[in-house]
């Protein structure tokens, strides 16, 4: 390569670094060539034979310095070649949507300053990824319920499209209604259950009228459970009678999602427009408890994607091999502080225990899965969540043979009922553990392959030792910096008087 100025030409060849000082003018140049063609360093870009300096300052001090950093910049750029040489060998093969979102973190992960800590270096990368850039959720996952839907149909909804939550859209909303008044909430199986065991309880002192109203209805429920003057609570032990009695009754065909979406929402409705960066997505995904958030176009007032906490670990899993997730996920659960609980702090039930009394603690602890033990109570024996209401919902034949259904029949009933109808689930496989030596990227891959939201951490004799959720991993990967979120809430969530979050 030949680079001429009107005084004199240098010839170079490829791989010399070459330095001349120009002593009349004060210009220093340093060229780096590499296969014929020259790199931007810190003094001078070369590109397309155009040639651009910068004045020195002629103090040697200063002059040493600028060698210094020229050499390391000159690595530098080396490196960013051989990346891009990677970048395009991976182009060559395309990998997942998910994989080119890890593939953005890797850029940015490169030219970060090294003196930052890796946590900051993630939470750098994370900020400057807007979430427009997440993979949108197939088509079947983007639905919406119109807020005059009765609860029997939500649930019809939700099962027959394996979702665990929609957003509900108020059906007197004006056409050109923003998106925070054209949606009022989000009902999901969680509320349902919040909901169902609440007519299961007597009625709260606080709310006289909403507590007779309810009281009626689980008078009306446990009659036609054919269960005369029992009590709520004597409903809920027979569970079978009581569930029948409840997906029977008028109460339960009648109730519209709109009477439920803000009573018993567990987390607040809030939707992210385009623009707003990954980390905001990442913390409240797990420091605020959403287990899913709408992606809102802002010009047409619509749900756009929705991010949910299992579309994020899959994002994880199909990172493996980039150098940032590696050197995070390589790291031991004890060495991240993971379970964050102890052995005497696990919330469980027995397995002789009626179901019903795994969803009221559920609901009681504000938590979606709870372990189901054996009499011994250190051994586990399945996991029931939330969600698993479903079942109790929409195929009555699990409990038709159970007048009081424990959780161990529970768990037997549901297995045979979707082995019968060539049905995948968690609940099939049954329960999925790992010890405390696992690192974080066994730990996704398992969570992706087993779509399971929770694992539990056992002892080298089979005894439970903790639980680590979705929530806990990406809690794990960011950190909330101070008054990062500021505003950020306020005008939008309005909760509603009767708000039981």
């Amino acid at each position: 390569m030949r680079i001429q100025r009107t005084d004199q030409t240098w010839h170079i060849r490829d791989g010399d670094l070459c330095t001349t000082h120009d002593i009349q003018s004060k210009l220093s140049f340093c060229i780096f060539i590499h296969d014929n063609k020259c790199v931007k360093n810190r003094h001078l870009l070369v590109k397309f034979g155009v040639l651009y300096k910068i004045r020195n300052r002629g103090e040697k001090r200063e002059r040493e310095r600028g060698r210094e950093r020229e050499r390391e910049r000159v690595k530098m750029a080396s490196i960013q070649l051989e990346r891009e040489d990677s970048i395009s060998r991976q182009q060559e093969s395309p990998r997942s949507p998910e994989a080119q979102v890890g593939m953005k973190v890797e850029d940015l992960w490169d030219v970060l300053e090294p003196q930052l800590s890796p946590t900051e270096k993630l939470n750098a990368c994370f900020e400057s990824i807007p979430v427009s850039s997440f993979p949108p959720a197939p088509s079947s996952q983007v639905i919406e319920i119109k807020s005059d839907t009765s609860l029997a149909e939500a649930v019809q909804i939700l099962a027959q499209h394996r979702i665990l939550s929609a957003p509900v859209v108020d059906v007197d909303a004006p056409e050109d209604a923003t998106w925070i008044d054209r949606y009022i909430g989000i009902v999901e199986f969680a509320g349902i259950a919040v909901w169902i065991l609440h007519q299961s309880e007597p009625p709260s002192p606080r709310s006289p009228s909403y507590g007779k109203a309810i009281d009626a209805a689980i008078n009306g429920i446990t009659k036609a459970a054919g269960l005369g003057n029992l009590g709520p609570e004597d409903a809920a032990m027979t569970s079978g009678n009581f569930f029948e009695g409840l997906t029977t009754s008028d109460f339960y065909k009648n109730t519209k999602v709109r009477d439920i979406s803000g009573s018993f929402r567990w987390a607040p409705f809030l939707a992210l427009q385009k623009s707003n960066s990954f980390l905001t997505m990442l913390l409240l995904l797990s420091n605020y408890k959403m287990k899913s958030i709408p992606v809102v176009d802002l010009g047409e007032g619509t749900i756009d994607n929705i991010i949910t906490q299992s579309s994020v670990i899959h994002m994880l899993a199909e990172c493996s091999g980039l150098q940032w997730f590696e050197s995070w996920g390589t790291k031991k659960l004890s060495e991240i502080g993971l379970p964050t609980m102890s052995p005497n702090q696990i919330i469980k039930v027995y397995e002789d225990e009626p179901v019903l009394q795994a969803f009221k603690v559920m609901r009681r602890k504000r938590i979606g899965g709870i372990p189901v033990v054996d009499s011994g109570g250190s051994k586990a024996v399945g996991n029931i969540s939330l969600r698993d209401v479903q079942f109790l919902l929409t195929a009555p034949e699990i409990y038709h043979d159970y007048r009081s259904i424990t959780a161990k029949n529970f768990l037997t009933a549901v297995r045979n009922y979707l082995e019968k109808h060539h049905e995948d689930s968690p609940l099939i496989s049954g329960m999925v553990t790992c010890k405390r030596d696992h690192t974080i990227k066994e730990l996704i891959q398992l969570l992706d392959t087993k779509k399971i939201h929770r694992i539990y951490v056992v002892d080298d004799n089979g005894n439970l030792e903790g639980v680590i959720t979705l929530r806990d991993i990406i809690s794990r990967l960011v950190h909330e910096p101070r008054g990062y979120f500021g505003d950020f809430f306020d005008g939008v969530l309005p909760l509603p008087a009767n708000s039981r979050v």
